[in-house]
């Protein structure tokens, strides 16, 4: 089975081309979803798993992002063959703050407009040409919309906040909290991420749209993953309580994984203090 992952050279890309022996599909590869030319080797593939994406959410690089999320994404669903597989990386921010209004969030939340970014509307649109093309071209489609995923920092990437966390308790770095730190996110290790991938590709469903992450068994509070990290390595994170970071939205979110779990028979393997240990 020939495996393509697009950003593969990115943060969770990286591990992801590993976990499957997979080939890479990015720009440090010098291809380019946005380009036609190289958009089509996706034709030679069984399976692709697209991770790339421009994922600011700044409003001056809106067009930058639906020009990348939608339109690369767009690229290289027209290359699919019959039979084939398309995974895409989607996130859990397309419900905004609709997600608030559940203590596990399901597939069935909102995704309403309610001040996304252009990012969030980008991934949103991309999943909705991700539907058709799938049922068009008669490929099979899994759409994943992720919570935090986390991973190893790996050279030129930005890490996700767990990492980055990680790192700052390590080397003693201030850290920045948003609301003191009280915002509950469930974090998944990337190889839980593969797994989940690799359920989906061995499974005899033809379309999958998921919610994924740790969930209820792995979820902590910002403050909670720093402590967590300090306590293993026998240190006290250096906090910057005079600069708080904005709140972010949703402000809690654990993913409802009963949909994947009944699917596809998958659930998380790498279990937090497993997972943050890996970090060290």
């Amino acid at each position: 089975m020939k495996l393509l992952v697009t950003g593969g050279s990115g943060y969770l890309g990286t591990h992801v081309r590993r976990f499957f022996q997979a080939d890479d599909f990015s720009r440090r590869a010098s291809l380019d979803v946005l380009s036609l030319l190289d958009s089509a080797k996706a034709a030679d593939y069984d399976v692709v798993i697209h991770l790339a994406a421009y994922l600011s959410k700044n409003p001056v690089d809106a067009e930058n992002c639906f020009r990348t999320n939608v339109e690369g994404t767009v690229n290289l669903l027209r290359e699919m063959q019959p039979n084939s597989v398309f995974i895409f990386a989607s996130t859990k921010d397309v419900y905004g703050s609709h997600a608030d209004d559940y203590a596990e969030v399901p597939e069935s939340c909102s995704t309403e407009y309610q001040g996304h970014t252009a990012l969030e509307w980008s991934k949103l649109i991309a999943e909705r040409y991700v539907e058709y093309y799938a049922a068009q071209r008669d490929f099979r489609s899994c759409i994943f919309r992720l919570s935090t995923v986390y991973a190893r920092p790996s050279e030129g990437n930005e890490n996700s906040f767990v990492t980055h966390y990680v790192e700052s308790v390590k080397r003693g770095w201030p850290i920045r909290w948003p609301v003191e730190g009280t915002p509950i996110r469930d974090i998944l290790h990337v190889d839980d991420f593969s797994r989940a991938c690799r359920a989906f590709i061995d499974s005899s469903e033809t379309r999958g749209l998921y919610n994924l992450g740790g969930g209820r068994e792995n979820a902590l509070s910002l403050r909670e993953i720093a402590e967590k990290v300090a306590e293993m390595i026998q240190c006290t994170p250096v906090v910057d309580e005079s600069s708080p970071l904005p709140a972010p939205v949703p402000l809690n979110y654990i993913s409802d994984l009963k949909r994947v779990r009944d699917d596809l028979g998958w659930q998380p393997q790498i279990g937090i203090e497993e997972g943050l240990r890996s970090l060290l």
